[in-house]
């Protein structure tokens, strides 16, 4: 089937912290669809750049006026009229008409919402879920993810007060989402109980929805997320384990991981680490050294595997260049795919099988400033991931993700 491209536009909007992204309209053989962009905070020295404007006179800096232009000029002017057989075609334009390594001329933001938008219209054009329309794109069969949900969260996401970024729930058990949603819920609740019981605080949550309550210490961390898996009614470990984003990256400096006042050596951090996974249910372990640390990487996979999923995000930053070289090394045995790290689906779909034929499983996810668009749950379900992260079940753009789903598992 042939795609002609009718229209192109664009919007400034804003995401879930109030700074502005990207909102792409893109109109296929008579069918228009839209698709807005996350933004992250916690980011990889080696993702594609998002353009901002830099006026400090106008959202500190943060707007997206620019991008939102060569939506409207340079990326309208290039593709409308033109038809195209696949998505690899338009993105491959896309990309030549950037013409840098980074995508920082037009901006990862301006060029991935419009990558999605035309993905979204065609699916809409062939009638088709757009699920199913991904899992085209990727020669996959859509099969749900397993969730990651996040409970506690510190370092970026939450003003520092612990170093590591999240603790998060993953339903074990669970053999239906509606099932796996209803127990993560259920230790939500028990959380923000605890929050005032223990703590005297308000259920404050952070960027992505997490409690964020003034932990005496890492693993003060995890035994209270212990005790709210318990308090819930739930087993520890088996109905339900945990998976930790330590997003190592922020608090290495000059060869040091700079953990609870001290200043921890690679080999250090690797056993730390590992302590952790000996003595909680930890089934996932995202981030545990630093994007820089390549030599040690290895180490940590030795330490942790096959207990624990060893994940790459900022290592990686679903680049397939970094794939290969963790490949090479054997560096971890997961990729965090975030598709705004790359900046188009094509690219995304490249750095997704690398990883599936290297064996290694997936995580598809969310960032820290999300919108209310949900084509992330028809990525992850499209491209049978193996998990979804997105975030916790307390914030309108984390639960649009969240009952996509629902939909999608009524569907299939």
């Amino acid at each position: 089937m042939s795609f002609l491209v009718e229209s192109v536009n664009a919007l400034e909007i804003l995401d879930s912290r109030g700074r502005p992204t990207v909102l792409a309209f893109v109109r296929v053989n008579g069918r228009e669809a839209s698709a807005s962009v996350p933004s992250g905070a916690s980011t990889g020295a080696a993702e594609a750049i998002e353009l901002r404007d830099g006026d400090p006179q106008r959202y500190a800096g943060l707007g997206c006026q620019k991008a939102v232009a060569h939506v409207k000029h340079d990326i309208a002017h290039a593709l409308v009229g033109r038809s195209f057989t696949t998505q690899a075609e338009l993105d491959e334009l896309l990309i030549e008409l950037d013409g840098t390594a980074n995508k920082s001329r037009l901006g990862a933001n301006a060029i991935l919402a419009v990558s999605i938008a035309f993905a979204r219209a065609c699916a809409l054009a062939e009638g088709m879920a757009l699920f199913n329309h991904f899992a085209k794109i990727a020669g996959t069969t859509p099969s749900l993810p397993q969730l990651t949900v996040n409970l506690f969260s510190g370092g970026k996401h939450a003003g520092g007060q612990v170093s590591i970024q999240d603790v998060l729930l993953v339903p074990s058990a669970a053999t239906k989402l509606e099932a796996a949603l209803e127990q993560v819920v259920a230790v939500v609740r028990s959380a923000q109980l605890l929050l005032k019981r223990k703590y005297n605080e308000r259920p404050l949550k952070a960027d992505e929805g997490g409690l964020a309550p003034p932990f005496g210490s890492i693993e003060a961390m995890f035994d209270d997320a212990i005790h709210c898996i318990e308090q819930a009614g739930l087993s520890a470990g088996q109905d339900m384990s945990l998976a930790v984003d330590v997003a190592a990256s922020h608090f290495y400096t000059d060869g040091r991981y700079q953990l609870d006042d001290r200043g921890l050596s690679s080999a250090e951090m690797v056993s730390r680490v590992k302590s952790w996974v000996d003595n909680w249910p930890i089934v996932s372990i995202e981030d545990g050294l630093a994007e820089s640390d390549w030599e040690n990487w290895p180490s940590l996979r030795d330490a942790l595997s096959p207990r624990a999923m060893v994940l790459g995000d900022d290592l990686l930053c679903t680049n397939p260049d970094r794939i290969r070289r963790a490949i090479d090394h054997r560096s971890c045995d997961a990729l965090l795919l975030k598709v705004n790290q790359i900046g188009t689906i094509t690219e995304a779909a490249q750095a997704f099988k690398l990883a599936r034929d290297a064996g290694w499983r997936v995580t598809v996810s969310a960032r820290s400033g999300e919108t209310e668009d949900d084509w992330l749950a028809d990525l992850a379900t499209g491209w049978a991931s193996d998990q979804i992260k997105v975030g916790s079940v307390q914030q309108s753009e984390r639960l649009a993700k969240y009952n996509r789903l629902l939909r999608i598992a009524q569907s299939l």
